[in-house]
């Protein structure tokens, strides 16, 4: 049997030197790259990269990579968004083909789009490749539809960084319908708002929620609870980022008996 070799479409755009790459690598597994996403690792001369992305990606890299780790930790950032992006004009004027590998997706909380402006306006070509966000990925690998039939039929994204002032300025009132399914990046450390004003806005105290540490990871963490309880179980389990947030009823579709590994569901016996 021959190996399979992915030929990609012509229409798409060859990664040249001078130019970067935005790609998202998803949460963590290897296995939820795109196979545009693994070319562009693969032709890469440097590469730079936030905390969230794994060490299992990291290895696909060609060994004479050049590494800048730029962190990227919740409000705790190593290089300042400004100067990551100089950091891409400056490799890319240097005539090299720049990787800027991020967890998740560029597009989704993942500042590519500031980043993208950026090099445009300094004259430099960027290719755009998606990754699976963690809303979809980790929610899949713990056994939680994000929406399901006569359950939920709305899902809304949210970061849950506080601003400079602590306060968590969020439309709530327009999340307190039980038919939505409401996912909160970011949102540990002010999780103890996020549940009060949910619970002000009209959401039930019982409403199920979840809490995915490590999301597709070997050493995943999956909590269940309620609305009221989810922020001591935070303490209670040493919940630390990153993390997900998913509040809604779509969270008890399945129980923990019927996960059976990462995105595996059995019967039980």
């Amino acid at each position: 049997m021959t190996a399979f070799q992915y030929i990609p479409p012509q229409h798409k755009q060859i990664f040249k030197t001078g130019e970067v790459a935005l790609v998202g690598a998803g949460p963590g597994d290897p296995d939820l790259l795109t196979l545009q996403a693994f070319r562009f690792i693969q032709q890469a001369d440097v590469v730079v990269y936030d905390r969230l992305v794994s060490q299992e990606i990291m290895t696909l890299l060609p060994t004479n990579c050049e590494r800048v780790y730029v962190g990227k930790k919740q409000a705790e950032h190593r290089v300042p968004q400004e100067g990551i992006n100089q950091l891409l004009v400056d490799h890319a004027k240097l005539n090299k083909k720049v990787l800027r590998l991020k967890g998740g997706d560029p597009f989704v909380f993942g500042r590519g789009g500031e980043e993208a402006q950026f090099l445009l306006a300094n004259g430099i070509a960027c290719h755009i490749v998606p990754g699976m966000t963690a809303a979809s990925a980790c929610s899949s690998y713990a056994g939680i539809p994000l929406t399901h039939r006569q359950v939920a039929q709305s899902c809304t994204l949210i970061t849950g960084n506080v601003q400079d002032n602590g306060a968590l300025d969020l439309p709530w009132q327009t999340l307190n319908d039980k038919k939505q399914t409401v996912v909160f990046y970011m949102g540990i450390k002010s999780l103890p708002i996020i549940t009060e004003q949910l619970i002000n806005a009209g959401r039930s105290k019982s409403t199920p929620a979840a809490l995915i540490r490590k999301g597709t990871h070997s050493d995943q963490q999956v909590v269940i609870g309620t609305l009221e309880n989810l922020a001591e179980l935070v303490k209670r389990h040493n919940i630390k980022p990153p993390s997900l947030i998913i509040i809604g009823d779509v969270v008890n579709t399945f129980n923990a008996e019927q996960l059976h590994n990462l995105g595996y569901l059995a019967p039980v016996l």
